[in-house]
């Protein structure tokens, strides 16, 4: 908002307004003229943060208009029309911001300009003539009215006259009083006999200003529709069951109730298969035949004198009796030899603590219907469930899954894949490592050995995972664009013991 609590960012911002019109006072030295060019920087930085920002407010009142409509939408509108608007003026500055960095060059190793370099302002002295303004001071000018008006014009209503006023005082191009008392064209004061950096880190301040007036009306467009929302008018009754399925002859219970529960709400009537009772209605029926059902009714109370109507329409679907369980392994359709397998089983219909599943290497992980397989030997494993209904009769499932090892890791080089480069110094120091790729599960790989070869020079096998003494020396023969190929990896689990998982595909690494 424009007004209140001022946040973390515009104090940040209000603090280089201070430090900027400071620096307005001092003798342009290489440091200052450095300063300004950080200044720039980070207001084009949050100008970035802000644009991202704005467009996120702007989705979520989209969204809001989508599902609620109403105020929502109303408030939608004029929020385009100021996205429209800031838009067209940001970006003009950003044209201005391209005529002062005329014959400036970005370094291309830093990415930064030359600010020491531009202690001159003679790239905008076409907005200038003798006391006056060219037709270009003159288009700029008019550009900054045009703006104002047509935000004036979008921002009719009075919630938005702070952020008006805001605008208005930012982008006032009156006369301004020098420190002679003498008046200064708006333009001449700001920008007349300024370096460029000084120029570009101000028009960068402006375009600030244009996203935080953008930001304030969003948020007050949300809020101001957020509250126009919350009458009873705006509420839609909503059908809420006590499960989503039932045995057929079950009790079906459950609650109709507007949005958010207040159980202050006085209603003067319901109609439906249930009765009121401190601001909801409960429901209970007896469950019809198999298949979907429907349940409506509506809510009736008066609001300023006025009587209000809420139909609500919902159903629901009775099922069998289960005779099946659901049985899914969380990651994949096979359970892994060596890790963890994360299992969940449950029956429909049946409480999960009331569902029992049992095979070799199934252990419970704590929680209902979670358990952990750690499969054995062989190719198959078959899980029973075993499913306890409320009224005491049992049901049975089983579900059969492959058992299959961990496939091959790849080897990796400072955790690297492929064809790493760079220099040997590197090479020397590196850790070698294996990766699993396209594997969904966390596990923990450790290399105990490989093989280091150089074309024309012979293999050394190593114990470990970094090269040895005789690896340098065999690679201080190596020459740029020479090619040292790690092979025969071999990689275990952490905690495993000895076990070794199949073969690991070799990494390449070629001197710079």
């Amino acid at each position: 908002m424009a007004g209140g609590k001022l946040t973390p960012r515009q104090k940040m911002i209000n603090l280089m307004y201070l430090v900027f019109i400071a620096m307005l006072a001092m003798n342009m030295s290489k440091e200052v003229l450095s300063a300004f060019g950080l200044m720039n920087e980070k207001f084009e930085s949050a100008n970035t943060s802000s644009e991202q920002t704005n467009d996120g407010l702007l989705k979520s009142l989209d969204q809001k208009a989508a599902e609620a409509k109403g105020e929502f939408a109303t408030e939608a509108v004029i929020a385009h029309k100021v996205k429209t608007i800031s838009k067209e003026f940001y970006t003009y500055i950003g044209s201005l911001k391209g005529d002062i960095l005329k014959g400036f060059e970005t370094d291309k190793e830093t990415g930064k300009l030359p600010y020491e370099s531009m202690d001159k302002g003679d790239t905008i002295d076409n907005w200038f003539t003798g006391e006056g303004y060219t037709a270009k001071g003159n288009e700029v000018i008019s550009k900054i009215e045009k703006y104002k008006a047509d935000m004036k014009t979008a921002l009719k209503d009075k919630k938005y006259a702070t952020i008006i006023a805001e605008i208005e005082s930012k982008f006032d191009v009156s006369d301004v009083a020098n420190k002679e008392g003498l008046k200064d064209k708006y333009l001449a004061y700001h920008f007349k006999g300024f370096p460029a950096v000084a120029s570009l880190a101000k028009l960068s301040a402006w375009q600030n200003d244009v996203q935080k007036a953008e930001s304030d009306v969003y948020s007050a467009a949300l809020g101001k529709a957020a509250i126009a929302e919350a009458s009873y008018s705006k509420f839609q009754a909503i059908v809420v069951l006590d499960k989503n399925a039932y045995f057929q002859g079950e009790k079906v219970t459950g609650k109709v109730v507007l949005g958010k529960y207040d159980p202050n709400a006085q209603f003067s009537d319901f109609k439906g298969p249930g009765k009121l009772v401190n601001g909801q209605a409960l429901l209970e029926m007896t469950a019809g035949g198999i298949g979907e059902q429907k349940i409506g009714g509506s809510f009736n109370f008066v609001e300023n004198g006025k009587p209000i109507n809420l139909p609500f329409n919902g159903t629901y679907v009775v099922v069998p009796k289960p005779n099946s369980a659901t049985i899914s392994a969380d990651k994949m359709n096979v359970v892994y030899r060596g890790v963890v397998n994360p299992i969940s089983v449950s029956f429909a219909g049946v409480a999960d603590n009331k569902v029992v599943a049992s095979a070799p290497g199934l252990s419970s992980a704590g929680k209902a219907g979670k358990y952990n397989m750690s499969p054995g030997s062989g190719t198959e494993t078959t899980i029973s469930v075993t499913g306890t209904l409320p009224n005491g009769d049992q049901v049975t499932d089983k579900k059969t899954f492959r058992i299959k090892g961990i496939p091959g890791p790849t080897g990796t080089i400072r955790g690297e894949m492929g064809i790493v480069k760079g220099p040997r110094s590197n090479l020397e120091i590196a850790t070698i490592g294996a990766n699993l790729l396209d594997f969904d599960f966390e596990v923990g790989l450790e290399v105990v050995g490989f093989n280091m070869k150089i074309a024309g020079q012979p293999t050394v096998v190593v114990s470990g995972n970094k090269l040895n003494a005789q690896c340098k020396q065999v690679l201080s023969r190596a020459g740029k664009g020479d090619q040292v190929t790690i092979s025969e990896i071999k990689t275990k689990l952490a905690g495993a013991g000895s076990y070794l998982l199949p073969r690991t595909a070799p990494v390449i690494y070629e001197i710079q």
